[in-house]
């Protein structure tokens, strides 16, 4: 029987195995688990393939030399080495096989007829080279590894698997066997599959999504049988690769079936809408498409027209990366000058280009040009960004005028209203893919919006409701935490009613920073939107008399030398405001150096956007008015201040600036309404007012904001009952012992601990969601509908889940594993959980309970860190599991001396268990062991053995003094620099150990030890 609960990942490796090879037409080469020299270029194979294609053995030799040169340089960084790779596998290898000859090109893979290729699967392939790992299933085409898989059993996480896939790209693991991969997978039969490519962070690991009908089978089996089908695979390769600044990306499903689907428009000359929503990638649509385009047509040209300067450098930047030369205007004139030439085939430019300059006599300007319309050159597409948005006017005619023969496909964010359908319809055509709202949030390539409307004149008009309010605000703090906010508000309260609402609005904004989860962790930040440029300069001004001075900037787009530029409103009434803001730009500018080709003012922007993406915690708000509430991509960016009148496309495309993906701890996407824009609805709040056309198939259009509390309360009671789930099968009484039995097993047992690692890790990442939860709605638990019972009981439970966290990882000696998902906790659990005083940074915080046992002493160690722990028993296996985990850790480092330990914890822990042992005298044995470990040595070690690494040989060659110090020396004398995963230099070292032990099974064993060791 082959499917069964529980089953290893074996069983189910098996099964794929047969998959590729029975349904999709796979070679299988066997278990590579002890074949000698695994490689991400198998040359035989490949040697194989060639000369069936036709090519000599010199032109083989050659592009076998140039691959594997690219393929393992080791001055590179993976990323280059891929890209050099791609870059050889798309285009074929140029060879000259003798001096005057002209070079031929040795095409490593036959695109154009993908069945051509020879595809093979092999399992367990051991790689060396840096630490040994083995994936457990290796994909090839033509002898070349170009895909990797791995596999874990449906009682672990996906996510373990795709760290491992991770870690196997690190250099001091495996990176020089990913020069060639082109994608990764990971997969389990109870959560399925998802794909990345090199480099590709666990947040960003995609799924995939085609006959959701088909539900027969397992998800893992159908959907690697559509990926890795032969004509997809080869066509995913060629045509769906992108290199972007260094980021190697592969396309999400909506993005492959939207290009697919305009391939077809394109053929037939046929314009369209793809509408794939905000925060999507619709830019990567827009590079994929055009480059297929321009390698499928050889008349072809591609205009891409944006009104975003962010999207245009953006274009012309992905277009270098990918060695494609994209001509970006300066100019209308250069436009059209371009236009009527047959190079350059690609061209990119602001839309703005294509308005006569001051637009005085727009009409005429149209009708002149469709009186003498400009002779363009080739067969011409030209893609508009945000149609709805620059085609709805009368700019849409002078494009058609300057290209009349061109086919126009527009790409939109935002559901186009029914007043905007007939134009875009007559100039672009009718939709050709649309990937709506609601789906990209239930694919999660986007956040949630979660929605607030606040009325701060109703909030902070008098003392006594700032009173009010900061009660309201403080609800969820612990006491130390808000007598602490006390004191630093004290002294705003009895000014805070007299001052502007414009004050108010910074004083909540503030507030928020100091207690709102993602803002007061560092990890998020926000922006304000201001209505005009006068009111954002004063905005500013006010945020530099708190706390966010120097951590807040303004943008828009005017600049104090021309004033006359600015296309935004000033919102400025009298001379005396123009100098406020003219005054306001002046003094923030003083100390900028404009960079090369920009204004003072637009160096401080780039600036300041840049340290808000890259730089959360320094720079945590931005006001704007217009600029940057589109295109404006910063994952960080978690709240949205609305103090502006907005409306539609304007409004949808604002609050999308906060639904990025970053993190397991941003679950949504914030927008706090001071203007009271929208009307509250029952559950959810509709975005757009006005009428959306609802014509398109599929999804609804609509797009929802959920309301907060509700939206909270949801997420909590989630919360409370996955972490009952995970443990509930802890024994009665649910004790401290009984929890360290379930999560980190039997101390006896060596194999527990590590066993038992993916119910922790759910203990982890549920614990870490029920304190976001809580955090997140602390303050309002009974305006969410919680009794004052039900708030007191929660309480409670959330303690108690943190306590239970607190004490598995102490007994598992996991206390500085800090995963992804609990990079906020400690901020978190310091403001709203420990509800006693505040906690003091010991310098013994960050330390392992094993080395404070070596510091300052078992006792002492016991009181700092398991102080909480009442049961001696907890106490007792807590420190063991602590002693297994290094010894799982450091066993590779010397395996007789971690096996020797291991038999003398196994004694000590047999001694105890037996009651054999006095407790204080188990503590002595058990310390004492610690402190030997510590050492890397015990008593028997001579000492002339003094380093680690002479310790570990010595341990490992039957304590054999002499022969671990010839070996340390011949180690040390013909060790080359950098020769840890470079093989010429690490066979030199082999060479060396060789001479003296005279054993190839030795010298693997022992070489493997010295490459552990940090001092060779």
């Amino acid at each position: 029987m082959s499917d069964f609960v529980g089953k290893p990942e074996v069983v189910t490796q098996k099964r794929l195995i047969g998959l590729f090879r029975d349904e999709l037409g796979w070679t299988y080469l066997g278990d590579w688990k002890d074949r000698e020299g695994n490689s991400n270029i198998e040359e035989k194979l490949l040697t194989d393939y060639l000369s069936h294609a036709g090519y000599s053995d010199a032109q083989i030799s050659a592009a076998l030399f140039k691959l594997r040169t690219e393929a393992s340089n080791t001055h590179r960084s993976l990323y280059d080495n891929n890209q050099a790779v791609y870059g050889l596998l798309r285009y074929g290898i140029d060879v000259q096989v003798e001096a005057g000859k002209p070079t031929e090109t040795v095409n490593l893979i036959n695109w154009a007829e993908p069945t051509k290729n020879d595809f093979a699967i092999a399992e367990e392939v051991t790689l060396k080279g840096g630490l040994e790992r083995r994936p457990d299933l290796v994909l090839y085409v033509n002898g070349i590894a170009i895909g990797v898989i791995e596999l874990k059993n449906s009682r672990v996480t996906i996510g373990d698997g795709i760290r491992q896939l991770l870690s196997n790209q690190r250099p001091e693991f495996n990176a020089w066997f990913f020069s060639t991969v082109q994608i990764v997978f990971a997969g389990s039969d109870s959560e399925g599959m998802q794909y990345g490519t090199i480099g590709t962070p666990e947040k960003f690991f995609l799924k995939w999504k085609e006959d959701e009908a088909d539900n027969a089978g397992f998800k893992l089996d159908k959907y690697l049988a559509k990926l890795c089908d032969k004509h997809r695979l080869i066509e995913l390769m060629h045509d769906f690769v992108l290199f972007d600044g260094g980021v190697k990306k592969l396309p999400r499903v909506h993005q492959y079936f939207g290009i697919k689907a305009a391939q077809e428009h394109v053929r037939a000359r046929k314009g369209g809408i793809i509408w794939h929503t905000q925060g999507s990638g619709k830019s990567i649509v827009m590079v994929m498409l055009a480059k297929w385009i321009v390698e499928n047509n050889p008349n072809a040209r591609v205009a891409i027209i944006t009104d975003r300067d962010e999207l245009d450098k953006q274009i012309k930047r992905v277009f270098d990366d990918a060695g494609e030369h994209i001509h970006r205007t300066s100019s209308g004139r250069d436009l059209m000058s371009r236009l009527a030439e047959a190079k350059p085939r690609l061209l990119c430019s602001l839309v703005h280009k294509f308005g006569k300059k001051g637009g005085d006599d727009f009409d005429a300007f149209i009708k002149e040009l469709e009186d003498n319309p400009v002779q363009t050159v080739g067969e011409l597409f030209v893609f508009v960004d945000e149609c709805h948005r620059t085609q709805s006017g009368k700019l849409h005619r002078a494009m058609k005028a300057i290209m009349p023969n061109a086919v126009f496909i527009g790409f939109t964010g935002t559901p186009l209203l029914k007043r905007d359908k007939q134009t875009s319809l007559e100039v672009f055509g009718h939709y050709i893919h649309t990937y709506k709202f609601s789906e990209a949030v239930e694919d999660e390539v986007v956040l949630d919006l979660i929605y607030e409307a606040r009325d701060i004149d109703q909030k902070l008009g008098s003392e006594d409701k700032i009173e009010a309010w900061f009660d309201a605000k403080t609800k969820g703090l612990n006491h130390w935490q808000k007598d602490e906010l006390k004191k630093k508000w004290g002294t705003m309260q009895h000014v805070l009613s007299s001052r502007s609402r414009m004050e108010r609005v910074v004083q909540d904004i503030i507030f928020d920073f100091s207690v709102k989860p993602r803002l007061s962790s560092q990890r998020g930040n926000a922006i304000l939107v201001a209505s005009s440029i006068y009111e954002a300069c004063k905005y500013y001004e006010a945020f530099q008399k708190t706390e966010l001075k120097g951590r807040c900037a303004v943008v828009t787009s005017y600049n104090p030398n021309a004033q006359d530029v600015t296309k935004e409103d000033t919102g400025a009434n009298s001379e005396t405001d123009k100098q406020f803001i003219y005054n306001t730009y002046t003094e923030l500018l003083k100390d900028v150096e404009a960079m090369p080709g920009m204004t003072k003012t637009e160096s401080y922007e780039e600036a300041a956007k840049d340290r808000f993406i890259k730089q959360p915690a320094n720079m945590k708000l931005l006001v704007v008015v217009d600029k940057l509430l589109t295109g404006f991509d910063a994952p960080s960016c978690t709240y949205l201040y609305i103090d502006k009148s907005m409306q539609d496309h304007g409004l949808f495309q604002a609050i999308c600036r906060t639904n990025r993906l970053d993190g397991d701890d941003k679950e949504y996407g914030y927008i706090v309404d001071y203007m009271s824009l929208l009307k509250k609805v029952n559950k959810a709040i509709a975005v757009y007012t006005s009428q959306i056309d609802t014509t398109a198939d599929g999804a609804d259009p609509e797009v929802l904001m959920k309301d907060r509390l509700e939206k909270g309360r949801e997420r909590l009671d989630e919360a409370l009952e996955v972490i009952a789930l995970v443990c509930e099968p802890v024994e009665p009484p649910k004790g401290e012992l009984q929890h360290i039995h379930y999560f980190c097993g039997n101390t006896e047992i060596a194999t527990d601990l590590a066993e038992r690692e993916p119910q922790r890790a759910a203990l982890y990442k549920a614990v870490a969601s029920l304190v976001r939860a809580f955090a997140g709605i602390a303050d309002e638990m009974a305006d969410a509908g919680y009794s004052d019972a039900e708030i007191a009981d929660i309480k409670k439970k959330v303690e108690n889940a943190v306590s239970v966290r607190d004490t598995v990882r102490h007994a598992s000696g996991e206390v500085l594993d800090l995963k992804a998902y609990e990079a906020d906790m400690r901020h978190l659990i310091d403001t709203y959980i420990e509800a006693e005083e505040p906690r003091k940074i010991s310098p013994f915080d960050n330390m392992s309970l094993l080395d404070l046992v070596v510091k300052s002493g078992i006792a002492d160690a016991i009181a700092g860190q398991l102080s909480g722990m009442k049961d001696r028993e907890a106490v007792a296996e807590t420190i063991e599991n602590n002693v297994r985990a290094k010894i799982i850790k450091e066993h590779l480092n010397d395996p007789a001396y971690y096996e020797k330990i291991s038999a003398l914890l196994d004694e000590i822990i047999k001694a105890r268990k037996a009651k054999a042992v006095e407790y204080e005298d188990y503590l002595k044995q058990i310390a004492d062991l610690i402190t030997d470990m510590a050492q890397g040595k015990g008593d028997t070690a001579p000492p002339t053995l003094n380093t680690p690494g002479k310790r570990a040989l010595y341990n490992n060659l039957g304590e054999n003094e002499e022969l671990a110090l010839e070996i340390d020396a011949a180690v040390k004398t013909n060790r080359p620099d950098g020769w840890r995963g470079v093989e010429p230099k690490e066979r030199a070292i082999k060479a060396a150990i060789y001479a003296i032990l005279g054993s190839e099974d030795e010298v693997e064993r022992i070489f493997t030890i010295i490459k552990a060791q940090p001092e060779y």
